[in-house]
């Protein structure tokens, strides 16, 4: 049921690859809940994807843009202007890439060459969006930035190698910009620490389905669903949260703060001997 909460409001969404990906799912809700808004990625990853289909369904105008390139931002922001009506209320930052993961080299064994690209593609491209538009006053006044995290940044899982180290800067930039946006225009800048989640770069990772089973077993609300972090990036887009900045928000079924599920025991065998 659509509640109008982002009546109005005019945004920018990044890295809806299919309909897998988070991203997509936020486009659908956005859509639903009454903006209108950009869909942007990078050329290849568009000849990839299944994007018109998204801008169609959405009424929404497509902006390649490679998101480490100032030049191809600044594009981006100044025609999603234009196209639009007026400055920005949201920014989804959903862009992730890690080449040592794709290449399965452990995070021991690093390549620094491919670690500093997935830096570069993956976090200091938040910084490039966000410097973008700060210098071309780009965003609304109360608007809001979310970018797409996950809580290898807290913890170590070593399937993510260097994803991790990529994801804990991320979350640093989003609460230092957050910091003087806040100051500046009231644009709030905050991270979604999401489950794992079945999105077509996901389960690329090795051993993804064991773990997503794992994590299910664990969180007492079980894995949260890409529609279900779509949901919650609208509420972070809309006015019911306009005090929120600075935040990582885990979105996670409650995984982050269990220590052991009785499920978890069950399967290891352990019997749970304690009473309420």
């Amino acid at each position: 049921m659509a509640h109008n909460l982002l009546k109005g409001k005019r945004g920018i969404i990044t890295g809806a690859l299919d309909q897998n990906s988070i991203a997509w799912k936020v486009a659908e809700k956005a859509h639903e809940e009454g903006a209108t808004f950009v869909l942007t990625n990078a050329p290849i990853a568009m000849r990839m994807g299944e994007i018109n289909k998204l801008a169609e369904k959405t009424g929404s105008t497509i902006i390649p843009a490679d998101a480490t390139s100032i030049e191809d931002l600044t594009k981006l922001f100044t025609e999603s202007q234009e196209v639009l009506g007026g400055k920005i209320d949201f920014v989804l930052h959903s862009i992730g890439m890690s080449v040592n993961i794709r290449k399965k080299i452990s995070y021991p064994e690093s390549n620094h060459d491919f670690f500093m690209k997935g830096l570069d593609v993956s976090a200091m491209s938040l910084h490039k969006m966000l410097s973008v538009a700060w210098k071309l006053d780009a965003i609304n006044e109360w608007g809001s930035v979310v970018a797409l995290s996950y809580m290898a940044a807290q913890r170590t899982f070593p399937f993510y190698t260097d994803m991790a180290d990529i994801k804990a800067m991320l979350e640093s930039i989003a609460r230092s910009f957050g910091y003087h946006y806040g100051l500046r225009k009231k644009v709030r800048v905050n991270t979604v620490s999401q489950s794992p989640t079945k999105t077509t770069a996901g389960t690329g990772i090795k051993g993804f389905g064991d773990f997503f089973d794992y994590a299910e077993a664990v969180a007492p609300l079980g894995n949260a669903s890409a529609e279900d972090c779509a949901n919650y990036c609208i509420t972070l887009f809309s006015d019911l949260t306009r005090m929120v900045t600075m935040q990582n928000l885990f979105h996670d079924g409650g995984y982050v703060n269990t220590g052991v599920s009785d499920i978890v025991m069950q399967k290891m065998g352990i019997e749970n001997n304690t009473e309420a």
